[in-house]
């Protein structure tokens, strides 16, 4: 299918900045995009909708340099900032303590062995702010060590040089701490970390009464849309936001695959297992397993070795111990390098830096390759064709005339055609 409309329901990660940040890395990355592929763009400012405030929209307008293609494309971008803000209101002590409590009993339950052996990077970066923690700790540990050996050197008895010493650490810990979170990040982690506990275990009802709220926007949407495609983004801790939206949409409306735009579920960066993995996930991991069996969605999971923060290699469907045998149609997986999406002079900076490697998936390129986001959400080939015959989908966006006749071929269908 030659794709002239689309619409796009983007479900954002645990991100406090939301919308304003979201809006602006777009609107600068599709120039970068326009510039890479010499397509002409232009993009509305976002509105919010009129039914529900949590919903924010643009719109998007892409043409080939030569004109063999054009697309329009109406953006959704699914706010929770509010939320999330709310969650990250507690103070400094009380996150450390609960995500602490957590990450222990995740290590005693297995789920933290399981995080391993899906993916040992991921079960490396989720241990992260607890080794900066600890680290931070025994730094601490050791100045209140010398402070009390001085104090007890000096004559003081220990019902004196312990409790000074037991002070010293918690000022010590507590400097460290706040000193370094800007480098570190880990205050922001473990409140991640706690989110995604309380989320599974349902202690955020707010969370799912904005699911529900999700969902049957999506069935309205889709009931009103004249799009050639549909796609559900879901990044990062979007992903299992993304599929529980996507999944409830289809308890609504179970006829919402079967007619509208072709509707597509596309996760990029996912972390599915930190909910799924969870003893109390049944729910979520039934309709994962619906999900893999159903016929009226398409789904294209996107993974990379790079980004410590995705799950790799990890096949979303049996790796959470489901087995649906030759019924299972979903999900295609898309190996993504981002060696060759940046630019060899920047590789060595890029892949120092963890938290721009995560956001690399919703990026503009630095070379063309067939991962391309900006390609996703505003180029003519459809995402389900762009899985399937990656290369072919490359050709199309920088081919000579002759080369992308031959590319469509590949995909079955017909060139488009230049308005004279």
């Amino acid at each position: 299918m030659h794709i002239k409309k689309r619409l796009i329901v983007h479900v954002q990660g645990y991100d406090p900045r939301g919308l304003a940040q979201h809006y602006r890395r777009y609107r600068s990355e599709l120039q970068k995009f326009a510039a890479l592929y010499g397509v002409k763009t232009k993009i509305t400012r976002p509105v919010a909708d009129h039914s529900n405030s949590s919903i924010s929209s643009w719109t998007t307008d892409a043409e080939a340099s030569d004109g063999s293609w054009q697309t329009h494309t109406h953006y959704d971008f699914l706010r929770w900032e509010d939320l999330i803000k709310r969650n990250m209101e507690w103070p400094a002590w009380r996150t450390v303590i609960s995500a602490n409590a957590i990450y222990c009993r995740q290590l005693l339950d297995g789920t933290l062995l399981k995080f391993m052996k899906a993916s040992w990077r991921f079960g490396a970066f989720y241990s992260y702010a607890q080794l900066v923690f600890a680290i931070e700790a025994v730094l601490s540990l050791i100045g209140a060590f010398v402070v009390e050996r001085g104090l007890h050197f000096v004559g003081l008895s220990l019902f004196v040089s312990i409790p000074v010493a037991i002070v010293v650490f918690l000022i010590l810990l507590g400097a460290l701490f706040k000193l370094l979170d800007g480098r570190t990040y880990t205050l922001y982690l473990m409140s991640d970390q706690i989110f995604t506990w309380n989320y599974a275990h349902r202690r955020h009802p707010e969370w799912d009464e904005r699911v529900e709220q999700f969902a049957r926007h999506l069935v309205e949407v889709t009931k009103k849309s004249d799009a050639d495609e549909l796609i559900i983004v879901g990044h990062s801790s979007g992903s299992f936001l993304g599929l529980e939206i996507l999944s409830r949409a289809l308890e609504i409306d179970p006829e919402l695959g079967h007619r509208g735009p072709k509707a597509m579920l596309l996760t990029i960066g996912a972390n599915l297992p930190i909910v799924g993995f969870l003893p109390v996930s049944r729910a979520f991991r039934e309709r994962l397993q619906k999900l893999a069996v159903e016929p009226s969605i398409d789904w294209v999971d996107c993974q990379s070795v790079t980004d410590v923060m995705n799950f790799y290699p990890f096949e979303p469907v049996t790796g959470h111990g489901i087995r649906v045998g030759k019924a299972q149609r979903n999900p295609r997986i898309m190996d993504v390098k981002f060696r060759d999406i940046i630019d060899p002079k920047n590789w060595n900076t890029f892949r120092r830096h963890p938290f721009r490697g995560h956001a690399q998936f919703f990026m503009a390129n630095e070379q063309p390759n067939a991962y391309d986001f900006f390609m996703m959400m505003c180029g003519p080939v459809s995402l389900g064709d762009r899985a399937t015959n990656p290369t072919a989908a490359l050709t199309i966006a920088v081919g000579d005339a002759a080369a992308r006749k031959q590319a469509w071929s590949e995909l079955g269908l017909p060139p488009v055609e230049i308005a004279s």
